[in-house]
């Protein structure tokens, strides 16, 4: 299938292009480098793929590449509240207006899959499923609820609602919290943990890219539905997830202060009850990934490189 990923330069977006082109599929990658990110140098090897420099509110540009696609997967996205409380108008645009655009252009024979994040739960008592509500504290956050909102009513899509990523990428990102753990138990040897118990779920980047392609081969069962995509077996406090690291890492010395807390006080344990009853199953579990960050790190810790995070 021809397939357009716009962001495909980004942390998911790179790992996830060179799955499919590895699966056979044509991939055309729309990014604007706004990271200055080289991540998909060796891609241009491959025949089958292509890649844009643009921006995704060129709605021409949007318009043109989405009607040569048989499958659209937005990536494209200001990620955070911090950076999008620093530029709102953006946000709105890449979050939002993106999404927008590409569903009023989209026709039935082609797929959209859109990636969405679970952190838009907050914090609940109760375990999270696909039915239960959004409860969006930030810009970022209602965007991606509207975004979400506007494909749902069209009906012509599927939405992938994310845990919390976790891996090694081609564009790697040291911010996302698994990898802000390991760097810090890598490069300092200790951390300080606040709101230690607060639980929320994990997923490696190799298994979101296997969740894509698992829509595109089951779009028809999938469509207009809504699924959480998370390891089951990844539902485990910011204690526990120090602990994982300090059994690969056994002289990481672990604190907890009460010095600052999280924005949205996210503290959920989520449900991917709903995608695995479809046979989907992950593959790369916490150990796996902090394994593979912990030999990472080597390559990228000595050269301190900001282009390994989003803020």
């Amino acid at each position: 299938m021809k397939i357009l990923i716009t962001g495909g330069a980004g942390y998911i977006g790179s790992t996830l292009a060179e799955h499919l082109l590895f699966k056979g599929h044509r991939v055309t990658v729309l990014d604007n480098l706004m990271y200055k990110q080289t991540s998909l140098l060796h891609l241009f090897k491959q025949s089958k793929f292509h890649f844009i420099a643009g921006d995704v509110r060129d709605e021409d540009l949007l318009t043109e590449q989405v009607a040569l696609a048989d499958v659209v997967i937005p990536l494209a996205a200001i990620v955070g509240m911090p950076a999008c409380k620093a530029n709102p108008d953006l946000t709105v645009q890449v979050n939002y207006e993106q999404i927008k655009n590409i569903v009023d252009v989209l026709r039935d024979d082609q797929m959209l899959i859109l990636p969405n994040t679970n952190s838009q739960y907050g914090s609940s008592e109760n375990i999270i499923t696909e039915e239960s509500p959004f409860k969006p504290l930030s810009l970022y956050a209602q965007t991606k609820c509207d975004a979400e909102d506007y494909v749902l009513k069209k009906g012509n899509g599927v939405i992938l609602r994310l845990a919390t990523v976790f891996g090694v990428s081609p564009r790697m990102r040291q911010d996302l919290l698994v990898n802000d753990f390991v760097y810090k138990a890598v490069v300092d040897g200790y951390m300080v943990l606040f709101e230690a118990n607060f639980k929320r779920n994990y997923i490696h980047v190799q298994d979101i890219a296997r969740t894509f392609e698992f829509m595109i081969d089951n779009y028809d069962t999938c469509r207009g539905q809504v699924y959480n995509v998370g390891l089951s077996s990844a539902n485990i406090s910011k204690l526990e997830l120090a602990e994982k690291i300090k059994e690969q890492l056994p002289a990481l010395v672990i604190k907890q202060d009460e010095f600052k807390q999280d924005f949205d006080k996210r503290n959920y344990v989520v449900s991917n009850a709903k995608l695995e009853r479809l046979g989907w199953k992950p593959m790369f579990d916490l150990d796996y990934g902090i394994k593979q960050l912990i030999s990472a790190y080597q390559m990228t810790v000595p050269f301190n490189n900001r282009n390994f995070t989003n803020l």
